[in-house]
């Protein structure tokens, strides 16, 4: 029986072109040289290669591309813009608002924040995972300075109101951040018209490489650089640029396809076969979450059992950054799951390379296994 990969959220494999291309950037016949060298026609070259992914990344998201800023990944864009900001406003007396289930990312920053005098609220979600924009607007306070939320739940695959949030914070003149990473590549993302001043990207959550990513930054905000070294980038983020996995990105940004109709019948497929089973549930709301992820809850059967009993089935039981931890999904924690079904909970993430053999396959598998485990428990 051969594998199934069904953790794209995670990480997504690189597209056979992405690969291809990033190869031409690698050796002595290749477009190997420092974007930054503009002694020579090498130098030329990988900046040229360098600003044409710029302007394939900022061509998905619709932005210019003196808006994008290349980071190492989402993490990166993520602390530049949360500490570029509060940074820019002085620490003592700002407040920043965020949810208590966004990304470590955002998390871990704003706990560092609060270490310097920086007032953080955390929203709480409704059982769907998503915050809602009377919450955001009760929350904003006179010396309110940013709103940093998740477009897309990388746990649960609930989907904020990003655009109308957005205008929340902008009548108000708060600048507006969101973490991109599972949002770009799985579903339309428009900088204007979803109202975003500060967005984080990161490659390899749409067939790009890892070690890449980006943070777009509206024209007119203003950060204070988190690394420093040269002033690369506008003077917000120093550091050579890796000219190979950048111009993967900008690939991987030109192969984007927002038509997601084939994975969320995939998806329909692996939910509607999973749900035979007794007691199963979504985490989340079906109906309005991304069509890639599908978080369930096996009532009575452990997470971590299941998996270890399906290892030809690649899945998770919760975020990859925290898969090391025993404890139970803070996410789902925070939606209204007690620490058992917490526990016995997996996410399905499906993507680009997924087809309907593996699906029946996973469904096989996994519907051995809880009725194995529950056999063995009763």
């Amino acid at each position: 029986m051969n594998p199934v990969y069904l953790d794209y959220a995670a990480t997504t494999p690189v597209d056979p072109k992405v690969a291809e291309a990033m190869a031409d950037c690698l050796t002595l016949e290749g477009n190997f040289a420092n974007p930054a060298s503009r002694s020579h026609r090498y130098g030329w070259m990988a900046e040229e290669a360098v600003e044409t992914a710029r302007g394939q990344l900022a061509t998905v998201i619709n932005a210019d591309v003196r808006e994008i800023v290349w980071t190492s990944g989402a993490t990166e864009a993520d602390n530049l813009a949360i500490k570029g900001v509060a940074e820019q406003h002085g620490y003592q007396g700002s407040h920043i608002i965020t949810s208590s289930i966004e990304h470590k990312a955002v998390l871990d920053t704003c706990a560092h924040l609060e270490q310097q005098g920086v007032e953080v609220t955390y929203l709480q979600p409704t059982s769907a995972g998503v915050i809602t924009c009377e919450q955001v607007a009760a929350a904003l306070q006179e010396n309110t300075i940013l709103v940093s939320l998740m477009y897309v739940n990388n746990e649960v695959g609930s989907i904020n109101p990003i655009s109308q949030i957005g205008d929340v914070c902008r009548r108000a003149n708060v600048l507006f951040h969101v973490d991109g990473a599972q949002a770009v590549g799985k579903i339309k993302v428009d900088v204007e018209k979803d109202n975003i001043d500060l967005l984080s990207l990161s490659g390899h959550k749409f067939y790009g490489p890892k070690g890449i990513g980006a943070l777009y930054v509206k024209r007119g905000v203003k950060l204070v650089a988190q690394i420093h070294g040269g002033g690369h980038e506008r003077g917000m983020r120093s550091g050579t640029l890796a000219t190979h996995q950048i111009v993967g990105m900008g690939v991987a940004a030109s192969l984007v396809d927002d038509n997601t109709k084939d994975i969320k019948q995939l998806r329909d497929q692996l939910w509607q076969g999973l749900s035979q089973l007794d007691g199963v549930s979504i985490n989340g709301d079906e109906a309005s979450g991304v069509p890639h992820i599908l978080n369930v809850a096996f009532a009575g059967v452990d997470g971590e059992s299941l998996l270890l009993s399906i290892p030809q089935v690649a899945v998770s039981s919760g975020s990859a950054c925290n898969s090391a931890t025993m404890a139970p999904s803070y996410v789902l924690k925070a939606i209204g799951l007690d620490d058992e079904l917490a526990h016995a909970s997996i996410r399905f993430s499906l993507g680009r390379f997924t087809t309907q053999q593996q699906i029946e396959q996973t469904i096989e598998s996994v519907t051995t296994a809880v009725n194995r485990l529950k056999g063995m428990a009763a």
